[in-house]
């Protein structure tokens, strides 16, 4: 990112301004998993259509983020994240007089469209107009909002439903987000100072789109195929997808050749940092947005919690991920990246061992308490891989790529939010499809997060053993969830 033509200063009311807005895409990943069960009553909804409601807001968020990030540059951070905050608004309050799934569908993408324009400001504002001790804070207090976007989502969800506020049931949780975009917007006229790069650069409109369809090519296979009986013609798009992967890398490597700048650039993918940075973001991410999905149906639907009791089950392991994120900037320091990252995968595997055991003695009475140790272990985990992530990807990605390697990993990180609940989804719902029990379809969708997380730690070590100079502390404090 090159300098802005001023550097006008941040003040500590704008940067709360800015993390407000932030907090907005954040919660409304997770606020949604504990509306999932009235959202199917309300609208009829199949199951299918459920892991679309949560992977359609992560797979826009992801292919527009470079783009979003690129406009800011170009015309104004402020003024793209003011329209990103009032398209938020303007798709929550569509979301929120949905009266269909298929309307319900489009207006979670255009919400998730308009995060990708909101949430690249945040980061570029604070870059560009705090210093010294003021913007390692600013960092600090970006990086720790994810742990608690994730416990006021899941909870403030399962209390909007529960209270039925003015009969808006389910609604709420969409409506909820507008007092909130109007007050960020009335503040930021004033408190958020106006950036943006010295000269524009092009927009990546093909590898965008292709990006797309490659996702859709791999996101609607997973969430058709239990329906369609994993037919052939339900898996063709993904034999579609690998030759679109070879066009896309095709694109990029002829626009890096003549000096534009593609969204994903072929000069970074042959970064070994920056391929394990992506396989870090499918196997965690994946799965972990796909655990939110199976849990929050498999507690509802099949053990008959109420949204606010099956929103408070996640506060204990939400609060282990804030302190977990809190302690991993000096465990990074301590043992290195890639080996918090392989401590993170033991924990993050013997909380969902521990989880898995807690079902089979509990069900079907599941609750906070008994659940509780169990998650706990495993926010504990996952701070642990959130805090290895971005300081893997981005180890050997020199300083004037730094904002397109963050680009990248930020893209494929949240695509894979968006396929992650269609990924382990098909298996609860195949699961659930043959054996009629949620006991064992949430089970298997724990076996399969507990295959992808082995996977990735075997992938660790032997990573740490090819390049131990990756354990080297690498300070780049970002969330998981940006």
């Amino acid at each position: 990112m090159t300098a802005p033509i001023s550097l006008p200063k941040l003040s500590q009311a704008g940067l709360f301004v800015l993390l407000a807005g932030q907090m907005l895409p954040q919660i409304d990943f997770s606020i949604v998993n504990v509306a999932l069960d009235a959202i199917a009553h309300s609208l009829n909804a199949s199951a299918t259509e459920l892991e679309l409601l949560v992977a359609v807001y992560g797979v826009a968020f992801a292919v527009c983020l470079a783009m979003g990030a690129r406009l800011g540059d170009n015309f104004g951070r402020k003024r793209v994240f003011n329209i990103g905050v009032l398209l938020f608004g303007v798709a929550s309050l569509l979301c929120g007089v949905a009266n269909s799934m298929w309307f319900l569908l489009v207006a979670r993408g255009l919400q998730g469209a308009a995060a990708a324009l909101l949430v690249p400001q945040i980061l570029a504002t604070i870059h560009v107009s705090m210093r010294g001790h003021e913007h390692s804070r600013a960092l600090g207090f970006y990086g720790a909002i994810g742990g608690l976007a994730f416990i006021v989502g899941q909870v403030l969800g399962g209390f909007l439903v529960s209270a039925d506020i003015a009969g808006t049931g389910w609604r709420s949780v969409f409506l909820v987000n507008l007092p909130v975009c109007a007050a960020v917007l009335a503040f930021s006229r004033r408190w958020i100072p106006e950036t943006r790069r010295d000269h524009a650069a092009s927009i990546d409109k093909s590898g965008t789109l292709l990006l797309a369809i490659i996702i859709l090519c791999l996101l609607l296979p997973l969430s058709l195929g239990p329906t369609l009986h994993w037919s052939l013609p339900s898996l063709l798009p993904m034999l579609v997808a690998i030759p679109l992967l070879w066009l896309l890398w095709k694109v990029e490597l002829h626009q890096e050749m003549r000096g534009e700048f593609p969204l994903m650039p072929p000069s970074l993918l042959r970064l070994p940092s920056v391929r394990f940075g992506l396989l870090i973001a499918f196997l965690f991410v994946s799965s972990w947005s796909g655990y939110m999905f199976v849990m929050a149906l498999a507690l509802q639907a099949g053990a008959g919690l109420s949204p606010v009791h099956a929103g408070n089950v996640f506060v204990a392991m939400g609060t282990a991920y804030f302190i977990g994120s809190l302690l991993s900037a000096r465990s990074v320091a301590w043992l290195g990246r890639t080996r918090v990252l392989i401590v993170g995968c033991v924990i993050l595997m013997v909380g969902l061992l521990s989880l898995i055991a807690t079902l089979r003695i509990v069900w079907p009475g599941p609750g906070i308490l008994n659940l509780a140790p169990a998650t706990m272990v495993i926010g504990f985990g996952q701070a642990f891989i959130v805090g290895s992530f971005f300081r893997i990807g981005l180890a050997d990605v020199p300083a004037d790529q730094g904002g397109a390697g963050s680009a990248v990993l930020s893209t494929v990180q949240q695509a894979c939010f968006g396929l992650g609940s269609a990924l382990l989804g098909a298996v609860f719902a195949e699961t659930l499809q043959r054996s009629g029990k949620y006991l064992n379809a949430a089970l298997a969708g724990l076996g399969a997060e507990l295959c992808l997380i082995l996977i990735l730690l075997l992938s660790a070590i032997v990573y740490n053993n090819k390049h131990r100079h990756s354990t080297v502390q690498a300070e780049v404090p970002v969330s998981l969830i940006d």
